[in-house]
């Protein structure tokens, strides 16, 4: 059998070779499907819209526990080569460092070519707010936004769970994410059927954002960007964002690119402002995508080799 950080070791290659092919069902789709087809029967049974989430949440995430691990075990009951391979895909599907990438990539080539009607079409399948009418400058904080909030969702706290609880641990944060994703919106809808899923998000994104964005000055220095500056803007940025989680690491890699996120936003034409995090020094262009993409990647490999590293110390 091989061991868990071979494992994981593993799909993120698998993840850096690969990312997610369209053709491939992804289990978050599978997630996401049967939390949706939990809301309605759920709503209507139990009246209370809070505690119907939070039966939709416990529901779901004992669903995805429950199938990671019978797939682990049926997988090693054939052939332990095989139950590794059900391990590295389920901790593989729990990556998302490539696909985050091509997204961004996807937005930085017609920005380039200052195609900005195609910039700002693709840019929507990233973030929620209005893009129609955003310059090169708007789109690229978009972006960068995006990369540097989804360096944790995406990369770092599935990699975390995966080393304290191998891939069911992946599997489980994953379904978090995408409970928050489906229901975790401060709308009349969803306020109180979406505050167990919300809540468990900024709980299970605590610490690993805020170990991300200690690590983000490290990278910096090694990629050659604004170690320092990225220190600073974390210490004076990290609370200035909507959710506890998500300025962690914005305010670190802006202070690195030494650009200032937030701003003004618009939401199906209602006008919206989220507090400034950095400072302006450089005017935001396509190059910053590239920037924070290696930012991305360098700070995500030194998370994984640090708890890696802790893993192989704590089991010896």
């Amino acid at each position: 059998m091989i061991s868990l950080p071979v494992q994981i070791i593993l799909a993120i290659g698998l993840d850096a070779l690969a990312g997610d092919p369209r053709w491939m069902p992804h289990p978050v789709q599978g997630i996401a499907a049967l939390a949706t087809s939990l809301e309605t029967p759920l709503r209507r049974t139990i009246a209370a819209p809070r505690l119907a989430g939070i039966i939709t949440v416990i529901s779901v995430l004992s669903v995805t526990a429950g199938v990671s691990a019978l797939l682990l075990w049926a997988g090693q009951s054939i052939h332990p080569l095989i139950g590794d391979g059900v391990a590295i895909a389920l901790l593989y599907t729990s990556i998302a460092s490539r696909s985050l990438t091509q997204h961004a990539r996807q937005v930085q080539q017609p920005l380039e070519q200052h195609d900005l009607a195609t910039a700002r079409q693709r840019v929507a399948w990233l973030v929620g707010r209005d893009t129609d009418q955003l310059n090169e400058a708007k789109i690229t904080r978009a972006t960068v936004e995006s990369v540097a909030e989804n360096t944790v969702d995406g990369v770092t706290a599935p990699l975390l769970f995966a080393v304290i609880a191998g891939p069911v641990g992946a599997m489980v944060y994953k379904a978090i994410n995408t409970l928050d994703s489906t229901f975790g919106y401060k709308n009349a809808r969803y306020l109180e059927f979406g505050w167990a899923a919300a809540r468990l998000d900024d709980v299970a994104n605590f610490i690993p954002a805020r170990l991300t964005a200690l690590l983000v000055p490290v990278a910096a220095r090694i990629i050659g960007l604004d170690a320092h500056q990225a220190w600073v803007m974390w210490r004076r940025d990290r609370h200035q964002h909507p959710s506890p989680n998500g300025g962690q690491t914005e305010a670190a890699m802006a202070g690195a690119l030494n650009v200032r996120l937030g701003g003004e936003n618009s939401y199906f034409g209602v006008p919206a402002f989220r507090p400034y995090i950095g400072e302006a020094r450089q005017t935001l262009e396509a190059r910053h995508i590239s920037a924070v993409i290696h930012l991305m990647w360098t700070t995500s490999a030194l998370v994984a080799s640090g708890a890696l590293a802790s893993w192989l110390l704590l089991a010896s």
